[in-house]
């Protein structure tokens, strides 16, 4: 496996995560320790699981964080809706990053697909 600074897909949940934060910094200050930390922390789960899985010997290790990486993927993509349908993010703030995460998820099943065979 390669190092995860040059997989695609930690690239863009690492630009994804940035983006998160930048989302987030609207929210209102009573969701500063609710939806606001929850979506931060989920999305920081994604590239950091990605990383730790890269730092594994074994494929099963590897598919274990890969699968945790997909998991916080649309726990933050349920988030995401919740924000948008709580006011606390506009249409257009909520669909780039909203494709952000279906694109993250693709691309992480593949490469499970990828490291399961």
């Amino acid at each position: 496996m390669q190092p995860f600074r040059k997989l695609v897909v930690w690239e863009k949940s690492h630009r994804l995560v940035l983006a998160i934060y930048k989302a987030t910094e609207v929210f209102p200050i009573d969701e500063r320790f609710g939806l606001t930390q929850q979506l931060r922390r989920a999305s920081v789960s994604i590239p950091s699981n990605i990383a730790e899985g890269c730092g594994l010997f074994t494929q099963a290790e590897k598919a274990r964080h890969f699968q945790i990486a997909s998991g916080s993927a649309h726990e933050v993509d349920y988030q995401l809706l919740l924000a948008r349908d709580l006011h606390y993010l506009d249409e257009d703030s909520f669909k780039p990053l909203s494709r952000a995460v279906d694109e993250v998820n693709r691309m992480l099943a593949s490469l499970l697909q990828q490291v399961r065979n």
